[in-house]
């Protein structure tokens, strides 16, 4: 059915409505730097990495100054299995030895990082993919898992090989590309004091870079619409204390613990919110980011 021309200038009319309504948004982060992690089975969907990818150059080309940390479980997974190399996982962390950490960064900053560069470029902007290797960007240390199911009463440690965590993030480099107008998409390994290569989970690393560069905002994407209450309605705005109460009393639970601890430890480092949202939606980040309320949960500062 064709529309008639008072239809088509209602069309144009919203639409320049929306625009002007979402220029405060645009100044509000103008020149502000925004870490977006990005995993998960989002991941695995060409239809959201081409929506994600679209938003992520967006930010860049309305002023901001976005920086792309992702994932790669189930490529790394994947992979795993094609080369017939068995994995275990402890406490959600996959036991990391010699020949897997081989995998992991083969994957990590080979076809999953330049898969979203690609993605990037073709929506219209510059990506330039890196790893927490480059630039000494991460130094990592051996991430100390203790067994909480040990019958000792000494605490048990648990090896979990070439898995790390950030120890220290020099920046430098993100800056760099930022620059030069370039878009970072960092892969989430690492280099110890030891010149061994770490597996770093990919939210942790986004927490610790969030931190370090005291990022306007760090934007978790993930397969759940946020933090949910104890009757399963998603929470918008959480402070700190809010946050931490709700893991003590155990509203919170299982994976989305590490994520809440997360945001708590990447706006406490210095961050000015963390926001944990449904990565899967169309144009999550616009919707987030140029609207008074959001979509998903942001967690804040404690009030003075």
């Amino acid at each position: 059915m064709n529309k008639n021309k008072e239809e088509i200038r209602s069309e144009w009319l919203s639409k320049a409505n929306l625009l002007t309504e979402t220029l405060p948004f645009m100044k509000r982060y103008a020149n502000k730097v925004i870490v977006v992690k990005f995993g998960g089975n989002a991941m695995g969907k060409k239809e959201y990495v081409d929506s994600f990818a679209k938003d992520i150059a967006f930010l860049q080309q309305v002023g901001m100054l976005p920086v792309v940390v992702h994932g790669g479980g189930p490529q790394i997974g994947d992979m795993l299995s094609k080369l017939k190399i068995k994995t275990e996982f402890i406490n959600g962390l996959r036991i990391t030895d010699a020949a897997t950490i081989d995998v992991v960064e083969m994957v990590l900053s080979g076809v999953t990082n330049k898969s979203i560069v690609t993605a990037i470029s073709n929506a219209g902007a510059k990506a330039v993919g890196i790893s927490g290797k480059d630039g000494n960007l991460i130094t990592a240390k051996r991430l100390l898992q203790i067994d909480d199911n040990s019958d000792s009463n000494v605490e048990k440690a648990i090896d979990l090989g070439y898995v790390g965590e950030p120890e220290e993030i020099d920046p430098k480099v993100i800056y760099a590309l930022i620059n030069e107008k370039m878009i970072p998409v960092i892969a989430p390994v690492g280099m110890g004091v030891d010149r061994q290569t770490y597996n770093i989970n990919a939210d942790t690393a986004a927490g610790a870079i969030s931190a370090s560069m005291k990022a306007s905002r760090m934007i978790m994407l993930t397969d759940v619409s946020g933090v949910l209450d104890h009757n399963g309605e998603l929470i918008t705005e959480l402070t700190v204390s809010q946050a931490e109460d709700l893991i003590k009393n155990k509203v919170v639970v299982g994976g989305m613990i590490p994520k809440l601890k997360t945001c708590i430890s990447a706006v406490l480092g210095g961050a000015e919110a963390s926001v944990i949202m449904d990565g899967r939606m169309s144009h999550s980040l616009l919707l987030e980011l140029f609207t008074e309320h959001g979509v998903g949960t942001i967690i804040r500062k404690n009030p003075n």
